[in-house]
């Protein structure tokens, strides 16, 4: 029937069709109306199950409103049918109803981070539309419901941290759209199904803390997509299959806690470039550590311990975004371990005490926090130690005194405090290089600092000592720079400090040093740098040495200063002029007749002496000539008593000289030892060698013998040995000075005639002084 038609139809039958049609919106309507009823009995089921709800999340679960405005409900907008039930979080407790398998639209459940108990309902199964199944963290138990697996539209599957127990079905690897399934934290058991192969949409896999078994199955390498797996601390055995290696997608892989064997491939740091935590700790493994680990930009966090690994760990300077590292455990052969320059924080582990082979250790400039561990006192064979530009906190350990093989220990810029204690300064081990600046230390410097002979680098700067510099730092004669800025200490400049001659720089500046500025500091030779600045020292400042250099030294804010160099611009010193009596002609002629003829005895007395000791030299040296004819190191080493500071007279350009004694007391000779690490030094050795043999002068110290051998480290050694001059050098006769902690039997003064002599030869241009030469 056309409209027309309809329209021109009787008013009967216009009615009756409208009753038709009314009666067939009202059958739809009692019908959807009957599936809306299902959805809110069966949430009504769900809060009767609910047994503690302390922040009344279903209070709104009433016949006041329609369920789909109740607390947690979300409906679809066109059939108002219930979508999603989020309750995550709200600390109910009670169990789920098997109803909520009647909400047939039902896409998201969320209900992790409560306290559900008994078994997950097998009614879940039947919802064929859900997405999202998360329950994790409550206390579910009994057994995973294989039947999931007739969702098919799942994708995300999170029941981890409850009670579940029994294996995990295999009918869960049909399920083609998972991306995300966690079962970590629970009581399963049995093996990782091969079926888990099949889900070619995973993303991440955690099964952590259960007690799984058996290997990991090779299917799991199929899973292209992967980029999270979680299988630690189960009871996994076997090897990783090499497939897992190649999936190039995975940034986190955790298999740590288990008893996985094998080599890790030598390529893993560019098979796997998106790594960012990899934790393989506690297990099996063996080999080396692969160096291609450096190519893996993006790593963050990197565990070995306990495993069975040898050999050196590679650098992991180029890992910009490295923060975390352990290495700890079996390393029993570790030898060297250089992690500097990283994020690394957290404390440093004391397991690395238990690699007693291990000589270099490399842990400066990260953000480690804490105190030194107690236990890298075991690590007697260090000889490196650098943990500088950190966080650390606390006192030196006594135990650091234990390595005794320490020759570098560098701990600057830390927040390290408390007093320098005696008890390691004062202990066995002799630094060569020691760096403790920058820190908080306080008190005062310790007297048994001067047992450190070999002590070539000392910076205690920026920390909060006092006191007085110890007397005691004048037997480091080996010092080359010494540094002792921004602290409190008082007092003069001790005059054993004369003793530094080997200094390069030397930096007091910023304390409370007052008194003079010693003029032996003209004489340090080496000397290129000064640093008096801001202190309290007053008098003449030097005018020779390193005093001509105002770019090497730097003495501005002591106020009470004068003279130097015009270039520093100090006021000129004022001087008391003493009284002097006028003589007469008479006199001044009389004093001036008997001076020449005191002058004149002295001559030939002097002559007269000369000639009988030159004659008991010559027969001293034929004797001693045929003893020292074979001269070797173990004799040199007894005669210096051991190269000891108390034999030391004085430091040359590339070495020190002894004062040796040799025949059992009968000989006492002088001991050059040429330090071979100087640059140019056993050239040197070669150029004396041949030109003191070509030359004879009265002037020039003789050469006895000369000393190439190998010590007992099996280093090279290479020595002089020349006659001793008791009288010491002629720098002491003309500008006498007192000798440290020794008294003089006669003062060092010159006669008339020893000058004229000493001028004679000055003039000639023939005098050469050196450190031995008899005046």
């Amino acid at each position: 029937m056309e409209l027309s038609q309809l329209s021109s139809a009787p008013p009967s039958f216009c009615m009756r069709a409208f009753i038709f049609f009314w009666g067939c919106g009202f059958l739809v309507t009692s019908v959807a109306g009957g599936n809306n009823e299902t959805d809110r009995l069966a949430l009504l089921e769900f809060k009767a199950k609910i047994i503690n709800d302390p922040f009344r999340v279903m209070s709104s679960w009433n016949d006041s409103f329609h369920f789909c405005r109740w607390r947690g409900v979300t409906c679809g907008r066109r059939h108002q049918r219930v979508t999603m039930l989020d309750l995550q979080s709200s600390k109910l407790v009670g169990s789920i109803s098997p109803h909520v398998g009647n909400l047939s639209f039902l896409r998201i459940l969320t209900l992790q981070n409560n306290s559900f108990h008994d078994e997950i309902p097998l009614e879940i199964g039947r919802l064929r539309r859900l997405q999202f199944l998360l329950l994790s963290n409550n206390t579910f138990s009994g057994k995973i419901p294989s039947n999931i697996s007739n969702c098919p539209s799942l994708e995300y599957l999170r029941v981890g941290g409850n009670l579940l127990t029994g294996e995990i079905p295999v009918m869960l690897g049909t399920m083609s759209k998972l991306r995300v399934f966690s079962l970590s934290t629970n009581n399963l058991i049995g093996r990782i199904p091969p079926s888990f192969g099949n889900l070619s949409f995973l993303e991440l896999f955690v099964s952590t803390y259960n007690n799984l078994h058996g290997v990991i199955p090779d299917s799991l390498g199929q899973l292209t997509k992967l980029e999270l797996l979680g299988l630690g601390a189960n009871k996994l055995f076997g090897k990783i299959p090499h497939s897992i290696f190649n999936i190039s997608s995975i940034n986190m892989f955790d298999i740590a806690d288990n008893q996985i064997q094998g080599h890790l491939p030598s390529d893993i740091g560019l098979t796997l470039p998106n790594i960012k935590l990899l934790y393989i700790g506690n297990n099996r493994f063996t080999g080396s550590i692969p160096v291609s680990i450096s190519n893996a930009s993006n790593l963050d966090t990197l565990t070995l311990n306990d495993n069975k690994l040898r050999g050196k760990v590679p650098s992991l300077e180029k890992l910009n975004r490295f923060s975390r590292f352990t290495i700890t455990g079996n390393l029993i052969n570790m030898e060297r371990l250089d992690m500097w320059q990283n994020k690394l924080s957290s404390n440093i582990p004391s397991e690395i005490g238990k690699s007693q082979k291990l000589q270099f250790l490399a842990l400066n400039a990260n953000n480690l926090s804490g105190n030194i561990p107690f236990s890298f006192g075991n690590l007697t064979i260090l000889t490196d130690l650098y943990l500088y530009k950190n966080n650390l906190q606390g006192k030196i350990p006594l135990s650091i005194g234990k390595c005794q093989n320490l020759i570098n220990l560098f701990l600057s810029n830390n927040n390290l405090s408390g007093l320098i204690s005696p008890q390691v300064i004062g202990l066995s081990f002799s630094p060569i290089r020691l760096d403790l600046s920058a820190n908080q230390f306080t008190g005062v410097l310790p007297m048994e600092l001067g047992n450190f002979k070999n002590l070539e680098y000392l910076d205690i700067s920026e920390n909060m000592l006092f006191g007085k510099i110890p007397e005691s730092l004048g037997s480091c004669v080996k010092l080359e720079f010494l540094a002792m800025r921004r602290n409190h200490f008082q007092g003069i400049i001790p005059p054993s400090l004369a003793s530094l001659r080997g200094l390069r720089s030397l930096d007091l500046s910023n304390n409370n040093l007052s008194g003079e500025i010693p003029k032996i500091l003209e004489n340090f030779v080496f000397l290129q740098f000064l640093n008096l600045s801001y202190n309290h020292f007053e008098g003449e400042v030097p005018i020779d040495g390193v005093f001509k250099n105002m770019s090497a030294t730097s003495i501005r804010g002591n106020d009470k200063l004068c003279g130097g160099m015009p270039k520093f611009q100090l006021p000129k010193c004022k001087y008391e002029k003493s009284k002097k009596k006028k003589l007469t002609l008479t006199l001044k002629l009389m004093i001036s007749i008997f001076s020449g003829l005191i002058g004149v005895s002295l001559v030939l007395s002097l002559l007269l002496l000369f000639c009988l000791r030159k004659k008991r030299k010559e027969n001293i040296s034929s004797d001693l000539g045929n003893f020292l004819s074979n001269l070797s190191y173990q004799s040199l080493l007894k005669a210096t008593n051991g190269f000891s500071s108390t034999n030391l007279i004085g430091v040359v350009s590339f070495g020190y000289v002894y004062k040796g004694i040799l025949d059992e007391g009968r000989h006492m000779v002088a001991i050059k030892v040429f330090n071979l690490l100087h640059r140019g030094a056993s050239k040197s050795f070669k150029i004396e060698c041949e030109a003191l043999r070509n030359i004879r002068h009265r002037n020039l110290v003789k050469v006895l013998t000369s000393c190439s051998s190998i010590d007992y480290q099996g280093h090279d050694f290479k020595a002089l040995v020349m006659e001793f001059m008791g009288n010491g050098n002629l720098d002491e006769w003309l500008h006498p000075t007192p000798i440290i902690n020794e008294t003089l039997e006669e003062p060092r003064n010159l006669s008339l005639l020893q000058w004229l002599n000493i001028a004679i030869d000055v003039a000639n241009k023939v005098f050469r002084p050196g450190p031995f030469i008899e005046p």
